[in-house]
């Protein structure tokens, strides 16, 4: 993936060394064929060039001075790519024009950089020809308030479009009302370094944003403003299809009602405790590192007919978990962050509602600790799962060992379609397990393997669709071995089984551990097509 992106980066830095060169060329040979083509048409080949470098075309001609006055697409991110350095050669033409460019390139430079390059952002807006409507405007600044909202009403005047910014105050501000109001905005990304901003009153924010299709906000604070939390409703953003919030603090309840929205990201809202989402053409959900573990009285709905993916990660768990109608599901990522020694009647079957509104999932992953949650939640309340029917791939994290044996069963009983099982086994330290030794557990003397016989009839279903099984940081333990020799002696269709060894277990006694491989080999093996492969 990495050789990927440096093969795609040079390919991109090529590309616009060779645009430039091409533009520069079509000056010195006396034949301005680029110069001839539409403005729409010079706007996209510019798109892919840096603002700076589009800046110092404009001295070309008056032609490419109007071209400049009318480049919808300002991305004043780029403004320090590429540098002087980096960017000499692009200027290693020998005609007067290249000459002039070279002449000229300090000016711009200054321009360029000076107060992280607002005053290169003012230049640019005040010289916008007039009706010369702005597409997209990016920048990233550490300004005061005043001069954020002067760059943003300026934007707002040329009918901006996608408004992106990230922005740092030396203290709180308010979120610029001028793109509040603004007819012409269909996405707008607000990021602010720390401390943040405030909203305006909610009878502000509810009458604009009419048009917006997307909005990102980040390190929001929403201290003493209750009004606020009914704010993303359908009378407050008719057409927005894409939410993100993230950092909010003073985030306490948040309802979601937005009739069109698609796509809602929730992230770092530790003091979230109340979270109620109806949204009818939801298709994709996220919400990472919310809720906070010392909050009681912790609730979360969630209804969304069409709702395909949803990932509920490093989240503490509620109190009451209410996941309705998500006949639509098609991939979960679930991951709770709890101390296991905390965990009460109360959050156990809040947990055994949350993975029950998900039982229309095809595919499911488990992150630690979820099925050490269930191997107590069985224990303790004696709540069994709502079977995941339509449940094709199941995927688990899990400090494997004999205390966590009942929550996989618990799982597989629960998957009876399922044909792929992925498990990764995380090394967990403080934690004892016990080596396989063929010659001293045998099978009427150990319990876990005692435990799995006991299982298979009630997991028949599991075992009879179950076709590819991968291990990762698979080991020489008890708990391992067993599982393997279970799943082998009654998969009935098993095709593939890839055990890859754990880092750990490689660094150990090559000898024992091919030993054990030698064994595995010779378990007994329902499917004749089964085939074991160790990675």
């Amino acid at each position: 993936m990495k050789n990927k992106k440096i093969i795609l980066m040079e390919t991109r830095s090529v590309k616009k060394k060779r645009l430039l060169h091409e533009i520069y060329a079509s000056f010195s040979c006396g034949e301005d064929r680029i110069s001839d083509l539409p403005d729409a048409v010079i706007h996209h080949i510019l798109f892919f060039l840096p603002i700076k470098s589009i800046a110092k075309l404009s001295v070309l001609s008056k032609r490419w001075r109007h071209i400049w006055h009318t480049f919808p697409d300002l991305d004043f991110t780029t403004i320090n790519v590429p540098s002087t350095s980096s960017s000499s050669g692009y200027y290693n033409l020998t005609s007067k024009v290249s000459s002039y460019v070279r002449n000229n390139y300090k000016k711009f430079h200054a321009n360029c950089t000076s107060s992280g390059g607002a005053d290169f952002i003012d230049q640019v807006l005040s010289f916008r020809e007039k009706n010369s409507g702005i597409r997209v405007l990016r920048f990233h600044a550490n300004l005061s308030f005043s001069r954020l909202n002067a760059l943003i009403r300026g934007a707002v005047k040329h009918n901006v479009q996608e408004l992106d910014v990230e922005v740092a105050t030396n203290d709180y501000f308010n979120f610029p009302r001028s793109a509040i109001t603004s007819e012409s905005l269909r996405v707008f990304n607000l990021k602010s370094k720390y401390p943040g901003f405030r909203l305006p009153p909610s009878s502000i924010m509810k009458n604009g944003f009419k048009n917006l299709f997307s909005l990102s906000l980040s390190c929001l604070i929403m201290y003493e403003q209750p009004s606020l939390r009914d704010l993303f409703t359908e009378t407050s953003f008719p057409l927005l299809k894409k939410l993100s919030l993230d950092g909010c603090t003073g985030l306490t309840y948040l309802h979601v009602s937005c009739r069109v929205l698609a796509n809602l990201n929730l992230e770092n809202c530790f003091q979230l405790e109340n979270l109620d989402i109806m949204c009818p053409k939801l298709e994709k959900l996220s919400v990472k590192s919310c809720f906070d573990s010392y909050t009681s009285g912790t609730e979360v709905k969630i209804v969304g007919p069409r709702l395909k993916s949803i990932v509920w990660s490093n989240n503490t768990i509620t109190d009451q978990s209410c996941l309705e109608d998500l006949t639509c599901l098609i991939e979960a990522f679930v991951g709770f962050f709890v101390l296991l020694e905390d965990i009460g009647t109360m959050k156990l079957r809040s947990v055994n509602d949350f993975l029950s509104g998900l039982s229309h999932s095809h595919s499911l992953v488990l992150e630690n600790p979820s099925v050490e949650i269930l191997s107590k939640n069985n224990h303790l309340a004696g709540i069994s799962l709502r079977p995941f029917s339509e449940l094709k791939s199941l995927e688990l994290h899990t400090g494997f060992h004999k205390h966590n044996i009942p929550g996989l069963a618990n799982l597989f009983r629960s998957s009876p379609a399922t044909n792929t099982l992925i498990l990764n086994i995380t090394n967990e330290h403080n934690i004892q397990r016990r080596k396989w030794n063929r010659d001293l557990w045998q099978l009427s003397n150990s319990g876990e393997e005692r435990f799995w016989e006991s299982q298979s009839n009630a997991m028949n279903s599991f075992l009879q669709h179950l076709k590819v099984v991968k291990i990762h940081g698979f080991s020489e333990c008890e708990s391992d071995v067993s599982l393997v020799k279970f799943l082998l002696k009654h998969g009935k269709v098993l095709q593939e089984m890839f055990l890859c060894v754990a880092e750990l277990s490689k660094s150990r006694d090559s000898l024992h551990r091919e030993k054990i491989k030698s064994q595995i080999m010779g378990f007994s093996k329902a499917s004749c097509n089964a085939k074991i492969v160790f990675k």
